[in-house]
């Protein structure tokens, strides 16, 4: 005898308390989810994660940091930024310079190969990015992106 279980009619993302009647916490996080998702997909095959995409591009803007100061940057903890550049370094992405004052400071900083992986990376992030934006006028596109600065900044 087969047991059968009970599945809920579950309401898909846009739907009911997901969407513009929702919680705006959850709405964001089910944005951010859907955003990391394609993100992670488009991203497969240059063999990036996103963190190790953000990582890459906090360094492209921000170059000549610590460990320390990328995971401020990227908003991850120390530990979380010693893997991932443990392996953007195994990668060849990224080596480890000495700094020219503290002997004990080590700033990362992208190889050829690793500025070649963000460009091809960015090109496919970018186009994510354009489509959640198509349809919004570039005032509308400005009100969301100053409400996100206003938001993170608290």
């Amino acid at each position: 005898m087969s047991r059968k279980t009970f599945q809920p009619d579950l309401p898909q993302p846009g739907d009911g308390k997901r969407g513009s009647d929702g919680y705006l916490g959850y709405l964001l996080r089910q944005a951010a989810h859907a955003y990391r998702v394609q993100a992670e997909q488009a991203l497969a095959d240059v063999a990036l994660t996103l963190p190790q995409f953000s990582v890459l591009t906090m360094l492209a803007s921000y170059p000549g940091h610590s460990n320390a100061d990328l995971a401020r940057l990227a908003l991850l903890t120390p530990q979380t930024m010693s893997v991932i550049v443990a392996n953007l370094l195994k990668a060849g992405l990224v080596v480890r310079q000495d700094h020219a004052v503290h002997g004990r400071i080590r700033h990362i900083v992208l190889t050829e190969n690793g500025l070649t992986v963000l460009t091809l990376a960015k090109q496919r992030v970018y186009a994510i990015e354009n489509d959640m934006l198509e349809g919004l006028s570039d005032a509308e596109e400005q009100t969301v992106r100053d409400w996100l600065v206003r938001t993170a900044k608290g």
